[in-house]
C-alpha cells in the first residue's frame, strides 16, 4: 500500500481514538483499522476504561476472519504486550496472523515500551512504525508525561479582562464573579469532562462557593481537588456535598467521609510535591487548575504546568487582582463567542523578561 494510503488509515484512527476522550484515562486513546488489499474491513476504538482495546473491537467488527491473514492492521499506539484489565493486544494480533500492523508512535509506558513490536516481530509479523507519529504522540501527551514525570498532565485556566484583571478588588462572599460569556462556560464545562480532575484554592471555595462539575455538557465529573490548608472552608460549601469524589488538601486532622477525604500534607514549598505525588499514586493523569491569583502563580513559579488557557473577556474593570503574567510563546488563539482563548504551552518558552 502507498504512503498516502498509510497516512490515511493513521487520521482514521486518531479520529477514532478520540471518541474516548473522558472515558478512558488512565488507558490511552486508542484507535484501529483493519484493511484488505485497500478497503476498510473492521475498525474499532477503546470506548471504556476495563473494557476492550481497539484492536480487539476492530478485529471482532472483521466478518471474515479468514483475511487477516493478509491483512494489515493500523494503531495509533504501540499494541500492549502486558496483561492489565485485558489481555495482551499484540498477542491477538499474532493469533490471528494478520500480514501487517502499521503503528503511529511506540508506548513509553514501561510494561509496553517496545516489547509489543518485539512480539510482533518475533511472530513474522511486518511492523511499520512512526507514520504520523508526531499527531499520535499529541493525542496521548497525559498518558506519556503522568508515566514520564509521574504528575498529572497540568492546564492551568483563568478569564481576564481586557485590562487583565481576574477580579474586582472587593466582591461579596458566595457568588461567583463571572468575566466570561456563555460560549466560554460551556466550553469549559467540555474541557471538565475531558480531564480527570479540576483543583481550586481556599479563595476561591470561599468566595465563589463553586460546584467544579460539568452542569452544561454531557460527560464524566472530574474529581474535585481543594486546597484548605487551616480549614475556612464553610462546612455546607457546595464542594462539601459528596456528590463528587473530592479531596481536601489540608494540614490539620480532619475526619473524611464518603466521597469526601481529607489529606493531611505540609504546606509552603512541599506542597506542590506531596499533592502531585498522591495524585499521581491515585492515577490522575491530568488536572485543570481555575483561579485564582495565588495558586495559579504557584504552579508557574515551580514550572509545574503544561498548558494555560486564558480567556479574555471583552470588559475594563480598570482596577482590582490582576491576572498572572509569564514570557510564553501563544501556541493557539481563537474567538469563544465575545471572548478570546488563547492557549500557551510551557515547551514553547521564550526568553524570560
Amino acid at each position: 500500500m502507498n504512503e498516502q494510503f498509510d497516512l490515511q488509515m493513521m487520521e482514521k484512527c486518531l479520529m477514532l481514538a478520540i471518541k474516548g476522550k473522558g472515558q478512558v484515562s488512565p488507558n490511552p486513546l486508542v484507535g484501529s483499522v483493519v484493511t484488505y488489499q485497500g478497503e476498510i474491513i473492521g475498525e474499532g476504538y477503546h470506548q471504556t476504561f476495563g473494557e476492550s482495546h481497539a484492536e480487539v473491537k476492530a478485529i471482532h467488527a472483521v466478518k471474515n476472519k479468514d483475511l487477516l491473514k493478509e491483512s494489515t492492521v493500523y494503531v495509533n499506539l504501540e499494541p500492549c504486550a502486558h496483561f492489565g484489565k485485558t489481555p495482551p493486544c499484540a498477542d491477538l494480533l499474532i493469533r490471528h496472523n494478520v500480514k501487517k500492523v502499521v503503528i503511529g508512535c511506540v508506548d513509553s509506558f514501561s510494561e509496553v515500551s517496545g516489547r509489543g513490536i518485539e512480539k510482533l516481530k518475533k511472530a513474522g509479523i511486518q511492523v511499520q512504525v512512526g507514520v504520523l507519529e508526531e499527531k499520535c504522540l499529541e493525542l496521548n501527551k497525559r498518558f506519556f508525561l503522568f508515566h514520564k514525570e509521574k504528575r498529572p498532565y497540568i492546564i492551568l485556566k483563568w478569564a481576564q479582562s481586557e485590562d487583565r484583571f481576574l477580579a474586582p478588588s472587593a466582591m461579596p462572599k458566595g457568588s461567583p464573579f463571572w468575566l466570561s460569556g456563555e460560549k466560554s462556560k460551556t466550553l469549559v464545562h467540555r474541557w471538565r469532562t475531558e480531564e480527570d480532575a479540576i483543583m481550586v484554592g481556599t479563595n476561591t471555595a470561599v468566595m465563589d462557593n463553586p460546584a467544579l462539575t460539568a452542569r452544561m455538557w454531557k460527560g464524566r465529573n472530574p474529581v474535585r481537588i481543594v486546597l484548605d490548608r487551616y480549614l475556612r472552608i464553610p462546612r455546607e460549601a457546595t464542594l462539601f456535598d459528596g456528590s463528587v469524589l473530592t479531596f481536601v488538601f489540608t494540614e490539620k486532622e480532619f475526619p473524611s467521609s464518603e466521597n469526601l477525604h481529607f489529606i493531611k500534607i505540609p504546606f509552603g514549598e512541599a506542597m506542590i510535591p506531596s499533592l502531585l505525588s498522591f495524585l499521581y499514586d491515585k492515577g490522575i493523569q491530568s488536572l485543570i487548575i481555575e483561579g485564582g491569583k495565588v495558586l495559579l502563580e504557584s504552579f508557574i513559579d515551580a514550572q509545574l504546568w503544561d498548558e494555560a488557557r486564558v480567556f479574555t473577556c471583552p470588559k475594563h474593570l480598570g482596577s482590582g487582582v490582576l491576572a498572572p503574567s509569564f514570557s510564553y510563546e501563544t501556541h493557539f488563539e481563537q474567538s469563544v463567542g465575545d471572548d478570546v482563548l488563547t492557549i500557551h504551552k510551557r515547551t514553547e518558552k521564550k526568553n524570560k523578561l
